[in-house]
């Protein structure tokens, strides 16, 4: 599974930028993204920007790989995610999310 990285523009280059996030540095393919600007949130999945986000969706992501490196530390992540995991949807819910249609409920 891969997992991207918000890391922000730092500097650019043609075809590459130079980006910081998460304690590091980068050198990151811009080609699926355009030129960046300096300021800007890219998602970096292996050295590549795959999509360009805004500051709050970038907080989003770090909170929760904040949460993620703290359950792998064993301290149970016990900080709320900045936003509503599907785990804590109702089926009508996950089924609008995902675009599939609700499941009847079953009756015990």
């Amino acid at each position: 599974m891969c997992i991207g990285i918000p890391m922000q523009v730092l500097a650019v280059e043609p075809g590459h930028a130079l980006c910081a996030g998460r304690g590091e540095r980068r050198r990151v393919r811009t080609a699926l993204v355009g030129e960046p600007r300096p300021g800007d949130w890219l998602l970096v999945f292996l050295d590549s920007a795959q999509e360009r986000i805004d500051a709050g969706r970038a907080g989003e992501v770090n909170a929760t790989l904040d949460l993620l490196a703290a359950v792998q530390l064993g301290e149970g992540g016990g900080a709320d995610a900045a936003f509503v995991l599907p785990s804590q949807l109702s089926a009508t819910d996950l089924a609008a999310l995902t675009g599939a249609a609700p499941r009847p409920e079953t009756v015990r």
